[in-house]
Order: C-alpha cells, then sequence, then structure tokens
C-alpha cells in the first residue's frame, strides 16, 4: 500500500521534485519504520528531506542508478544532515531494519545526507543489507 504523508511527514516533502509527475506515494512499510525512527526516544526531532520519492525519468536525470533506482519504489529517503546529528541519526536508524544505508557527508554542510531505504536482494543491484558512502 502507498502513502503520501504520515503524521511528522508531508506530502509536499515525500513527492518528486521534477514538478512533472503524479505522486503514487511513498511505501506504507517504509513510511512506518521511519516514523519510528522520527519518534525513537534517542532521536524525536524533525529530519529534513532533500530526496524521498522520484519519478523514473527525474531519477535517470540525477541519479546514476537510472530509471529504476531506489527512490523510485517509495521505499527510499534522503535526509539532509551532517556532523554529530548525522551520527546520531546514523546510530539511530542502525537499530530499526533499513536495508540500505548511504552515507554523504562530504562537501558544504548543505549538501550533506543520510540515505536510508528498505530494498531487498532482487530489487537492487546488490546485495542486501548494505552500507556504503558517496
Amino acid at each position: 500500500m502507498k502513502v503520501k504523508s504520515t503524521k511528522h511527514f508531508s506530502e509536499s516533502e515525500l513527492q518528486c521534485k521534477c514538478g512533472n509527475c503524479t505522486f503514487e506515494g511513498m511505501d506504507e512499510n517504509f513510511m512506518e519504520l521511519l516514523e519510528a525512527v522520527r519518534t525513537d526516544p534517542d532521536w524525536d526531532r524533525p529530519m529534513k528531506v532533500s530526496s524521498a520519492y522520484r519519478c523514473p525519468e527525474h531519477n535517470s536525470a540525477v541519479s546514476s542508478t537510472g530509471m529504476t533506482g531506489p527512490h523510485t519504489s517509495g521505499k527510499a529517503i534522503d535526509i539532509q544532515i551532517s556532523g554529530g546529528e548525522a551520527h546520531l541519526l546514523l546510530g539511530v536508524a542502525m537499530g530499526y531494519d533499513f536495508s540500505g544505508i548511504g552515507i554523504a557527508q562530504k562537501g558544504p554542510h548543505g549538501s550533506r545526507f543520510i540515505h536510508l531505504d528498505t530494498l531487498e536482494t532482487g530489487e537492487t543491484k546488490g546485495p542486501r543489507p548494505w552500507i556504503w558512502t558517496y
């Protein structure tokens, strides 16, 4: 099932940034997991979404994963975060069932992020669970 918003994440945060597609929603199980992290007592603070759902065309334009990358499934999100906050979020997220965690902590602080997803082996090119850096 797909959801377009949750208590802590609005539709405008989750929809594709291309402005040309129809947003069908995020995977409900993924969003339940993300809400659990958001309300975890060790985190319990807002998360700035830099990218959530991407239509295949937009994903192909902005990512090397092409038309079928993790964000096209509605099971992935990038949270803009850096420094100590990134360290804390990573620690909390590792306690949940995310199968993919990507860490981008180089460059200007405003462009740094942590990627979280729940893809399974077969839904992506590599094995799962997996952690990587950009």
